[in-house]
């Protein structure tokens, strides 16, 4: 993926900046997560839902969601030894951002596993993937507040 973004930085395209919004783990069982990260790191929720927890780490927020969900979410199968149980989230201010840096990847050949697109939770997202198949979400979060370099500042 580096060789990658230094070719577009090159082109002079849009290319991400080097930062993370999200990681989110897929976990089997999420209460059992959500406790040990609480219990065991004595570290506070910044929001949890049924289905999801979030943790606001130094500039990004740590989020366990159910394996299969994430899954289901990205749009690939649920496969022990294919797919890693884990994604890495990009988040820009608007989903036309998020249109803008999808067209830039697929004009490049990146990998476009999900393309984007209104979700559920009221967000616009979409997946690529890197060359060892590991997911990234690139998304506009409308609960996400970000700093004027991209850092998380916290989710509403």
């Amino acid at each position: 993926m580096v060789a990658y973004l230094c070719r577009l930085k090159h082109t002079h395209m849009q290319t991400p900046d080097q930062r993370l919004s999200f990681l989110t783990l897929g976990v089997r069982n999420l209460q059992q997560m959500k406790t040990f990260y609480v219990e065991k790191f004595g570290w506070t929720p910044l929001k949890e839902e049924e289905a999801i927890v979030f943790f606001k780490l130094n500039g990004f927020i740590l989020g366990l969601f159910s394996s299969v969900e994430l899954a289901k979410d990205a749009g690939v199968k649920h496969e022990e030894h294919s797919y890693k149980g884990f994604t890495l989230a990009y988040n820009l201010r608007s989903e036309k951002e998020v249109d803008d840096l999808f067209a830039a990847f697929k004009a490049n050949g990146v990998k476009i596993v999900k393309p984007a697109e209104k979700v559920f939770w009221g967000g616009y997202t979409g997946y690529i993937a890197d060359v060892e198949d590991n997911l990234w979400e690139i998304a506009y979060n409308p609960f996400l507040e970000m700093d004027a370099a991209g850092n998380v500042i916290t989710h509403k």
